[in-house]
């Protein structure tokens, strides 16, 4: 047997000498193999110990095998239990395999049945650890912890995301490109009992209308020109899980009306097919378009409109949470850090106000981008803003052009308009918190609430239009 599969193992038998031969054997093979005489004296062992596989006889003096696989099933579900019987029934083994006993030998033993047992409890473990290791990985990498911000509007969505995860229920997300659309989709399925189920994904806007249809729903051999096979589609593909369709405005008037039909019946023929196929599959569609407006001219059905509209998120775009750019910028700081094999430590100062005072029309996949350049081009341990794109530096110096027009002499009038917008936009983007404004802004409140009295900013004035 291979090494990898070397386990810990637990004999529970009131015979010492069949627990010790049993016990012998299991060791010979490289096994690390304790005894047990009696019920209790095994539960405790078990308790104390994280066992791999139990070889457990079901008489025992003080409780029977089957009290012991009880307890095993409920407080160490992660081992496995093999029973042993000098009387085997088929009754009492179908017993043991209901309670959750992983296998049912019968005495004498005969060693290589033993052996066969054991090596097949082990190798069983070792699929679900390693199973569990690849969940662990994917919730890290696709989970709610994953979608990173603080600002009060990203909170809301991830109330958002964890009050519908785990439902059937059609769920459309709205945002400018760059938002973090596809990572909100993702964290939904992850999230849900849909999370062991595949996560399929189609854009939409990248297919013309023609393949887009055979991309969902497949098609069969001959439905047109190079259809030389049949083709599961995207949807039987997605059957138990998730599939997300990005850039929904896109699809064409005939695709909506196929959507609309599985969004209703949850069924559909492949192009060029009669047979009907059902399907179990959980919906997240995702638009940078105003929908609304695309039914009030006609461009997208009405009735398909309300069938996915039924749970509206909406991503929020950078510009109005830069409290949540030092975070963004630190978190991928460290991951092109270890990308590239650099020890860039941080953002200066300036560098940093930089970011913050910038609009990201790109949204978070431009910062995304904008780090790893300069993550690339320092050259110490410092990011400045001459390792800045250019886009960046150009933004950030207009406030000093509009300082060196205005005169040497009067660089505070000159600073007024750019200061008082920058106060205005960390208040909206921190839903007019002064607390959370006065620390993205680096700031204390006292500051801050001097400063808008000074430029006489109040959230009724801004919301009348006032200012």
């Amino acid at each position: 047997m291979s090494e990898t599969f070397k386990g810990s193992l637990l004999v529970v038998d009131d015979d010492q000498h069949i627990r010790e031969a049993i016990a012998d054997y299991l060791r010979s093979l490289g096994h690390r193999t304790e005894t047990a005489g009696t019920c209790r004296e095994a539960i405790r062992r078990m308790d104390e110990y994280p066992f791999d596989v139990v070889v457990c006889d079901v008489n025992l003096p003080d409780l029977d095998g089957f009290h012991l696989l009880e307890w095993a099933v409920d407080n160490t579900p992660d081992t496995a239990v093999i029973m042993l019987t000098g009387y085997g029934t088929i009754e009492s083994a179908v017993e043991a395999i209901r309670i959750g006993a992983f296998d049912y030998l019968t005495k004498p033993l005969i060693d290589d049945e033993l052996n066969l047992a054991v090596t097949r409890a082990l190798e069983k473990r070792k699929i679900v650890e390693e199973n569990r290791n690849l969940r662990a990985q994917l919730d890290e990498r696709y989970g709610l912890n994953n979608i990173i911000g603080r600002d009060y509007k990203m909170l809301k969505l991830y109330d958002m995301i964890e009050a519908v995860a785990d439902t059937r229920t059609t769920v459309l997300i709205l945002g400018e490109s760059g938002t973090g659309k596809t990572m909100t989709a993702r964290a939904i399925h992850q999230l849900s009992s849909r999370r062991d189920k595949p996560f399929v994904e189609v854009a939409c806007g990248a297919l013309p209308d023609t393949l887009l249809e055979s991309e969902l729903f497949g098609h069969v051999a001959g439905a047109f020109t190079g259809a030389t096979t049949d083709k599961m589609g995207k949807f039987l593909q997605a059957d138990g899980g998730t599939l997300f369709l990005d850039e929904i405005a896109t699809a064409s008037p005939s695709l909506q009306v196929k959507l609309l039909r599985v969004l209703q019946d949850r069924e559909f023929e492949p192009v060029g097919g009669t047979k009907t196929y059902k399907v179990d599959v959980r919906l997240i569609l995702a638009t940078n378009q105003d929908l609304e407006d695309l039914v009030r001219q006609g461009k997208f059905r009405e009735d398909l409109y309300y069938r996915i509209n039924v749970i509206t998120l909406t991503q929020p775009p950078l510009r109005e949470r830069i409290g949540d750019i030092p975070l963004l910028a630190e978190h991928y700081l460290k991951e092109f850090n270890e990308q590239n094999g650099k020890k860039v430590k941080r953002f200066d100062d300036a560098a940093m106000q930089a970011m913050q005072r910038y609009h990201w029309p790109g949204n978070v996949r431009e910062l995304i981008n904008v780090v790893e350049r300069a993550v690339v081009l320092c050259k110490g341990d410092v990011i400045t803003l001459q390792d800045l794109p250019e886009t960046l530096r150009r933004d950030d110096s207009t406030i000093r052009g509009l300082a060196a027009r205005a005169g040497a002499g009067s660089l505070k009038e000159a600073l007024v308009e750019p200061e008082r917008q920058i106060i205005i936009d960390a208040l909206e983007a921190n839903g007019w918190n002064r607390q959370a404004t006065a620390k993205a802004l680096g700031i204390n409140r006292t500051t801050l609430y001097k400063k808008m009295k000074k430029y006489g900013i109040s959230y009724e004035r801004q919301m009348m239009g006032q200012l």
